[in-house]
């Protein structure tokens, strides 16, 4: 009887053990998974991060050569703007030539009309004829032998009009030749003083003497239409002129006050356009 109560009691005391063996193992196997899901996530999150990091590497790769192609672009395109800027100047440079030639062969011209015109007029005219009864037209002449020719007033220097002396000058100047130009357009100055084409004839002083190299000298004659026209057209081109020849003697200051002068006081005609590229370039070079 004793010996059946114990052994109830070890069997209950063993189903006790048991019971807390089991009941013990379930919260550790469940925080167990719980640790394994974790790491597994951990691992999951390290593997994302490691594949965004590689994109932002490549992604990284991509920017830098965008920005050097974008780079380069722009390189090339601000050439091909001083390109084209260049060329610009040029064609409006060479406009400007062209224009002032097709006045100058619209002017001589005109003068060559007049010219012809006139000696339509003198062929057309009827000879003089003697008065009844008068002497004859030559009281030199006598019958039977030709008439003595009639003496030529003796040529002055430019002959009688203004204009073709100044054309004339104007003239060796197309041609190229300097000296005989500046004799030509100084002989006009002291010819015709009077002249509305005085002022330009001075000018034309100072061209002529620029394009021979003459820069001090140039300089004095654009100085002089400066001076004594101050209301002459050529004043814009003066200035203008003036600058550049200041620049090739190297007195770049006095020359950037000559092209500021043109630029402020004359900005839309095409010397003060001019002198802005002029300004720009200068600016240029200083930086």
């Amino acid at each position: 009887m004793r010996s059946a109560t114990m052994m109830r009691q070890v069997t209950l005391l063993g189903g006790v053990v048991l019971f807390m063996a089991f009941s013990l193992s379930r919260p550790l196997e469940a925080a167990n998974k719980e640790h394994l899901q974790m790491m597994a996530d951990i691992r999951m999150l390290q593997q994302q991060n490691q594949a965004l990091q590689a994109q932002l590497s490549a992604l990284t790769d991509v920017l830098r050569t965008v920005t050097t192609r974008l780079d380069e672009q722009a390189g090339v395109n601000r050439k091909a703007f001083a390109d084209q800027k260049s060329l610009v100047d040029a064609l409006t440079s060479d406009l400007r030539v062209v224009r002032e030639k097709v006045d100058e062969t619209n002017v001589r011209l005109t003068s060559i009309s007049q010219d012809v015109d006139a000696l339509r007029t003198t062929a057309a005219a009827p000879p003089p004829q003697p008065a009844p009864g008068g002497p004859p037209a030559d009281p030199a002449a006598v019958p039977g032998q030709p008439p003595s020719p009639t003496p030529q007033a003796p040529p002055t220097g430019f002959g009688a009009s203004p204009t073709r002396a100044f054309e004339s000058a104007r003239a060796d100047y197309y041609a190229g030749q300097w000296t005989l130009a500046i004799q030509g357009f100084e002989s006009y100055i002291k010819t015709f003083p009077k002249s509305d084409l005085t002022d330009d004839a001075q000018y034309y002083v100072g061209e002529s003497q620029y394009s021979a190299g003459q820069f001090r000298l140039a300089v004095a004659a654009y100085d002089r239409v400066i001076a004594t026209y101050p209301s002459s057209n050529t004043l814009p081109d003066a200035y203008y002129k003036r600058g550049l020849a200041l620049n090739a003697l190297g007195q770049v200051q006095p020359a950037r006050e000559s092209f500021e002068f043109v630029a402020k006081n004359y900005p839309d005609s095409d010397a003060g356009r001019l002198a802005k590229q002029a300004l720009d370039r200068l600016s240029r070079i200083g930086k």
